[in-house]
């Protein structure tokens, strides 16, 4: 923190320096890019939706229950990542980590049975080159599947730096802002789930 700026004790941490307060307005315009990406990815899969050759039916294919539980498991793991980010306002370092740990462990779950889905799927006939609908389905999928991959390998990484430096203006910042990147693909989930599994499973 440069010497001219002062803690207050009524902003939290994150906010407390000029290089928080920037880069955390910095990555609200990076996500806005994110949108972008995910945008044109629901936009490619709703023109090719009905283009599904000879290829099996996704109502044939996709399994509520399972597709409930990984949007639990996400949602809930949301939810713990607001209270690692309570804990870590609050300067309680060691709570923080078990809600890390929890957002963690439920984030590895919900890939796990993505992959899962995604083995499943291909053993039924449903791949990649198996129609255009198949095609986009799983760019969108596997991007979003993607990108939580790499925030849980982020915010391992912050963990390691906060147990080395301590709760910071820099390190509180870093991962707020990864609260944020985890809070966004929680929101493409939901459209995920609703545009791509509800109606999915009604209408094809």
């Amino acid at each position: 923190m440069a010497a001219h700026e002062t803690i207050n004790p009524n902003q939290p941490l994150e906010y407390q320096s000029a290089e928080g307060r920037n880069n955390i307005l910095g990555f609200w315009i990076f996500l806005s890019a994110e949108f972008a990406l995910f945008a044109t990815l629901f936009a490619s899969y709703f023109v090719l939706v009905d283009r599904n050759a000879d290829a099996v039916r996704a109502a044939d294919l996709f399994d509520l229950n399972l597709v409930l539980i990984m949007t639990f498991l996400l949602l809930t793991s949301s939810f713990t990542c607001g209270l690692a980010i309570h804990e870590m306002r609050a300067g309680r370092m060691n709570r923080m980590f078990v809600w890390i740990g929890l957002t963690l462990l439920l984030g590895l779950g919900f890939v796990g049975f993505e992959i899962y889905e995604f083995v499943h799927y291909a053993h039924e006939g449903a791949t990649l080159s198996a129609s255009a609908h198949w095609s986009a389905f799983f760019l969108l999928l596997g991007t979003h599947g993607l990108h939580v991959s790499i925030g849980i390998g982020w915010i391992v990484l912050l963990v390691i730096q906060m147990k080395k430096r301590g709760l910071t203006p820099r390190t509180t910042s870093k991962f707020f802002i990864a609260s944020l990147y985890w809070h966004f693909l929680d929101v493409v989930w939901i459209m995920i789930f609703t545009g791509v599994y509800l109606l999915g499973m009604e209408w094809m």
